[in-house]
């Protein structure tokens, strides 16, 4: 609560505002930016969106004004003095959001960074949330209805729906709790249709995400312990049938579903990295495997990305201390 009236006062006492999310954001990310994007412009504020990643393609419907702008280094290369206030959402890892890290790290303009995931860096000058928070989304909706900046609308509700709704896994995820349901009863009141909003999500996808499920599942192994199991999607299968960065959302999920499996993995290629997912059960913290490897996030979803290197390189020794975890 004193954060959130220490927010409102930063917003309420400046004039330009950057927003920007992690690399290769998600729903919640993008939500919660646009969310505040139009929180900001009510209170007659300047307010850019400036991401380092384009926004995936099945959530480009969220941006309906196409306010939301790639990186580049030239013709952005003064936001990050061109502002009063940046506000960093869905992250605490400066890393996370590539190459605006330096841009972001040397400005001396106010950091400010709304999240909801563990172990925060110490760069921010206030940080907002917590990992009690099921979203990113959900602390834009107590900042609003804790402080009153201003009233919830339409457009407001539709973004921290989706975001709330996304990052809870159709509200099937651990802090999916009574509070949560209540939020979301209270944006369904401004008219939503959940079911064209989850249409949208997660069945506009292309072709080849299809044809690369069926070849990441059947690419499944098991580790030794029967435990651990493990999905691999090299970049050759993604070139060959076109697929795009967005289309791997979800993927690791299915090596939970195998009965006895605590933690499931997803090596996936890119051109100039191996991103690597981890999803768990029960009580088994992989955001602390993630950040053995400089990763983080959740306790049962984390992940971490190695550059300039191939599944090969990384898969024995990911796996190897991924057993460490392992409830016996």
């Amino acid at each position: 609560m004193e954060n959130f009236k220490q927010l409102q006062k930063i917003i309420e006492s400046n004039k330009k505002f950057l927003i920007t999310s992690h690399v290769n954001p998600d729903a919640d990310a993008i939500c919660s930016e646009l969310a505040l994007y139009i929180i900001l412009k009510k209170l007659g504020k300047e307010a850019r969106i400036v991401n380092h990643s384009f926004t995936p393609y099945n959530l480009q419907f969220l941006d309906k004004n196409r306010v939301i702008e790639r990186f580049d280094e030239n013709f952005h290369k003064d936001i990050f003095n061109d502002t009063d206030v940046i506000l960093v959402v869905d992250l605490n890892q400066m890393n996370r959001v590539v190459r605006m890290e330096q841009g972001l790290r040397l400005s001396k303009k106010i950091k400010i960074c709304i999240d909801h995931h563990q172990h925060p860096e110490n760069v921010f000058d206030l940080i907002i949330g917590g990992s009690e928070y099921s979203a990113t989304g959900e602390i834009i909706y107590n900042f609003m209805k804790s402080t009153g900046i201003v009233d919830l609308d339409y457009d407001i509700a539709y973004q921290i729906y989706t975001a709330i709704m996304t990052d809870t896994g159709s509200f099937r995820f651990e802090r999916t709790s009574s509070k949560i349901h209540r939020i979301i009863a209270e944006l369904l009141e401004f008219g939503l249709n959940p079911t064209e909003i989850y249409n949208q999500v997660y069945d506009q996808f292309n072709f080849g995400r299809i044809k690369i499920l069926g070849e990441s599942l059947n690419s499944i192994e098991l580790d030794s312990t029967g435990k651990i199991a493990f999905m691999t999607l090299p970049i050759e299968v993604q070139l060959k049938h076109n697929s795009v960065e967005a289309d791997v959302d979800g993927f690791v999920n299915y090596c939970l579903t195998i009965l006895g499996v605590q933690i499931g993995i997803l090596f996936y290629e890119l051109k100039d990295s191996v991103k690597v997912s981890f999803r768990s059960k029960g009580n088994i913290d992989v955001s602390k495997l993630a950040s053995e490897f400089g990763g983080g996030g959740h306790v049962n979803a984390a992940g971490t990305r190695f550059f300039n290197m191939k599944i090969a390189d990384v898969k024995n020794r990911i796996i190897e201390a991924s057993q460490k975890y392992i409830i016996q």
